[in-house]
């Protein structure tokens, strides 16, 4: 055992801020990496997790007699590499900012300030490259008509995929869509200018806009249903979640801004933001204030207050006239539910979970765990094996519900981890609420003329 007192307090080393000069300095994220590393293996309270955790308590047990200071760079590296963003460690630990504890341990951003500096080292990989660059990865499939999404069901491509980008064979990778929303949205008139004063702004998402459009006309259709006036923002980006991954602050940086530029003017007439994703709304709630220059800190600070996950959207005006409570079908009482790791990440409760409520007879039973997909990880060679084995328990709670006929969850990339690994694909919040409204939307209809809920 080392003799060496690491104190938990924090170390002049400490900071999350990217502006600051000591956040790139390799000295002083040593400080921190030690003393984290300190925390965490005296409290333990986050080995069930991701494999960071795990990880790095054999590393100082096994071959380091606990001593902290004696990891290597190599097991440094693997640690911070098996975090995958989540964020439930940030969730669940008592010593965090969030918290206001005194030791100031946010162990999600210190992995993100590791990689920003190895970024600015190293560069982006390929592989990374192509995996952040969603929207890029969209216009070139429909620019394919329809070509790469057979080649995406190709054993000889998928294996000449992941010799080049490190995507799993055997990973299953969702269509794109051969029209985007933002051209649905154009067509159908839903793209407007700030000064026809929409009460919110739909942030469709990249997934949305180049995989599932469906979603985003699915949430047009229920909030217009309510009596919400909707708009669409032509040019929307990446959220920059991808890049931010893998440290590349710069890309991060360059979207955010091109995205606030867009949804400002609205903001600035009252406009809510509403985005589809909860790792997009995250990044948009907790993530640019911090990473983005001083001069657009602002900026950032009204986009955060703007944003609102579009469940959460709808449970605000729930005892409004306008709230509409008459559903023609339900999915049935049982409904099993996923809470996405990145809304609880907001601290905003589950209000996916409670406006299902609102349908007649639907109880929801939800499941809390981890699905492992966590954005590009479960993609990629080396994550495809650990996001099934951290997804277990997520897929079997949602098993457990055996009498469940309908499973939702609110992230778009948790429910394709759950159609490969649990073979069922959950819906989006929305999509079921749209299809509540629908005489035809499930088979069982809904006899009272209008809820009383």
């Amino acid at each position: 055992m080392s003799n060496t007192n690491i104190s938990y307090m924090p170390s002049d080393g400490l900071t999350y801020d990217p502006t600051e000069d000591k956040y790139w300095d390799a000295g002083a994220l040593q400080k921190e990496v030690t003393r984290a590393f300190e925390i965490c293996h005296g409290c333990r309270m986050c080995f069930k997790y991701c494999d960071s955790f795990p990880s790095l308590f054999k590393f100082i047990d096994d071959r380091h007699d606990g001593d902290v200071t004696k990891l290597t760079a190599e097991e440094t590296e693997t640690v911070m590499d098996q975090c995958f963003q989540c964020k439930l460690c940030d969730v669940q630990c008592p010593y965090t900012p969030r918290e206001n504890h005194e030791f100031q341990l946010d162990f999600p951003k210190l992995v993100h300030r590791y990689h920003a500096q190895r970024h600015k080292k190293q560069g982006s990989r390929f592989r990374d490259k192509v995996l952040a660059n969603p929207d890029g990865a969209g216009k070139a499939a429909r620019a394919s008509f329809g070509l790469a999404n057979k080649m995406n069901r190709n054993k000889l491509h998928r294996w000449f995929m992941e010799k080049m980008l490190g995507v799993h064979r055997d990973k299953l990778l969702p269509d794109f869509a051969g029209t985007t929303f933002e051209k649905w949205a154009g067509q159908a008139g839903k793209i407007q200018g700030p000064e026809d004063g929409a009460e919110v702004v739909l942030f469709q998402t990249c997934y949305v806009q180049n995989n599932e459009p469906q979603i985003g006309r699915d949430a047009v259709e229920v909030l217009e249903r309510n009596g919400v006036t909707v708009t669409c923002v032509k040019g929307l980006k990446c959220c920059g979640m991808p890049s931010w991954e893998h440290g590349d602050l710069d890309t991060v940086r360059a979207n955010a801004q091109h995205n606030i530029d867009l949804m400002m003017p609205y903001v600035d007439r009252g406009a809510k933001i509403l985005a589809v994703n909860p790792t997009c709304s995250m990044m948009m709630r907790r993530e640019y204030e911090e990473l983005l220059p001083v001069e657009l800190r602002e900026k950032a600070k009204k986009i955060a207050e703007a944003i609102r996950d579009p469940s959460e959207f709808l449970w605000s005006i729930r005892n409004e006239d306008r709230f509409n409570t008459d559903f023609k079908s339900t999915p049935g009482a049982e409904v099993s539910y996923h809470a996405p790791c990145h809304l609880r990440a907001q601290a905003v409760g589950f209000k996916g979970r409670d406006i299902l409520r609102k349908i007649p007879g639907v109880k929801p039973k939800p499941t809390m765990e981890c699905c492992g997909h966590d954005g590009t990880y479960a993609m990629k060679v080396d994550g495809f094996e650990p996001s099934q084995r951290i997804g277990k328990k997520a897929f079997d709670g949602m098993k457990k519900n055996e009498n469940a006929e309908v499973w939702v969850t609110d992230c778009p990339l948790a429910a394709i981890q759950f159609q490969q690994h649990a073979g069922r694909k959950p819906m989006h919040p929305m999509t079921v609420l749209a299809r509540a409204y629908r005489e035809d939307g499930f088979r069982q209809k809904i006899e009272n003329e209008k809820s009383e809920q």
